[in-house]
C-alpha cells in the first residue's frame, strides 16, 4: 500500500517504516542515537473498525477493549519492544511530569496506572516505553544521548501556554543532570496553523507568553475575534529559548487535520476517532 500524506515543505524530518505489517514515522534526525527506538503510529496496521479504523491507540473513546490491546501489541511487535514494558501516561492538558522508574513497568496496559494527570513523562531506565496520545496535539520527542535519559510530552495549546517542552528539559536536568545543548528534540505531527483555528481567549493566552513582535509569527489574525495558531513555532520558539541547539530540533512538517485519512485528527473527524501514540524507549547497553 502507498502512503501519499501531504507536505508542508520538502525537508526529510520524518521516515515512514512499516514492520510486521504496520507502518509508523520516525525522525530522520535520530538516526544517530543508537541506543533508542522510538515510533510515531498511523491510522494503518490495526484491528479496529468503523471510526477507529484501524490502529486506534486509545481505551477511552469507546472502541473494542480487545481490538485495542491487539492494536497495542502488533505496534510493540513493529517496534520489537515488550508490550509489558508499556507506560502510559494520564493526559489532562496539564504540565505535570512524571519521573518513570521500574516501578511503573506496565502500568496503563498490563497493571493499572496509579497516578493521574500527566502529560509527561521522563526516564533513563532502559526498555521502559514511554507512550503518549494524540489526535492534533502537539507530541515532543526528547532525547539525551550523553545522560541516556529520555522524555516524551504532550503539548496541546494549554501545555504550550505552560511551557511543558521547557519544564521536560529542566526536568530531565533536574534528575538526570541533562544539558539543553546535548538533547535532540523531535516534534511529531501534530495540526498545523493552516487547519488551527482559535478563539480570541486563547490567542490571549499566548499573547501573554509571547513579546509584541512575535505574535505575527505565531498566528494570523483574522479580523472576526478568530485567529491562525502555529503550534508548531510556538513550540520551536520555546524550545530554542530553552537552550536547545537549532541543529537538534526536528519540526515535524506532517499535518494531522490535512491527513486525516491518514492520521487521526479530532478537529477533521468533528471528535470521532481514536488516537494515535507517540513511544519512546532506552535500550539495554550491554555491560
Amino acid at each position: 500500500m502507498i502512503y501519499e500524506f501531504q507536505y508542508k515543505n520538502d525537508k526529510s524530518i520524518l521516515d515512514l517504516t512499516e514492520h510486521a505489517g504496520v507502518p509508523f514515522l520516525e525522525f530522520t534526525g535520530f538516526r544517530s542515537c543508537k541506543n533508542i527506538v522510538h515510533g510515531f503510529s498511523t491510522r494503518m496496521g490495526g484491528v479496529s473498525e468503523g471510526i477507529y479504523e484501524s490502529m486506534n491507540l486509545s481505551y477511552t473513546r469507546g472502541d473494542q477493549e480487545a481490538a485495542v490491546t491487539e492494536n497495542f501489541r502488533r505496534f510493540a511487535k513493529a517496534l520489537e519492544v515488550d508490550p509489558q514494558n508499556y507506560v502510559f501516561s494520564h493526559q489532562t492538558h496539564t504540565i505535570n511530569i512524571r519521573v518513570v522508574t521500574e516501578k511503573d513497568r506496565g502500568k496503563g496496559f498490563v497493571r493499572q496506572q496509579d497516578y493521574h494527570d500527566i502529560d509527561g513523562l521522563i526516564t533513563n531506565v532502559p526498555e521502559l516505553v514511554l507512550s503518549t496520545f494524540y489526535a492534533d496535539c502537539v507530541p515532543l520527542f526528547f532525547v539525551d544521548p550523553v545522560r541516556s535519559a529520555i522524555g516524551l510530552s504532550h503539548s496541546g495549546w494549554r501545555g504550550t501556554v505552560g511551557k511543558i517542552g521547557q519544564k521536560t528539559i529542566e526536568k530531565m536536568h533536574q534528575e538526570y543532570g541533562s544539558k539543553p545543548e546535548d538533547i535532540l528534540v523531535g516534534i511529531a505531527p501534530s495540526i498545523c496553523r493552516e487547519c488551527y483555528e482559535v478563539s480570541e481567549d486563547v490567542a490571549e493566552e499566548f499573547r501573554k507568553i509571547f513579546p509584541k513582535e512575535e505574535w505575527k509569527e505565531i498566528m494570523d489574525d483574522k479580523g472576526n475575534g478568530k485567529y491562525q495558531l502555529d503550534l508548531w513555532e510556538c513550540n520551536r520558539r520555546i524550545l530554542l529559548n530553552s537552550g536547545i541547539r537549532k541543529e537538534n530540533l526536528f519540526v515535524t512538517n506532517i499535518c494531522t487535520c490535512c491527513n486525516s485519512r491518514l492520521l487521526f485528527s479530532h478537529r477533521a473527524s468533528e471528535g470521532k476517532r481514536g488516537n494515535l501514540g507517540a513511544f519512546l524507549m532506552l535500550k539495554q547497553t550491554e555491560e
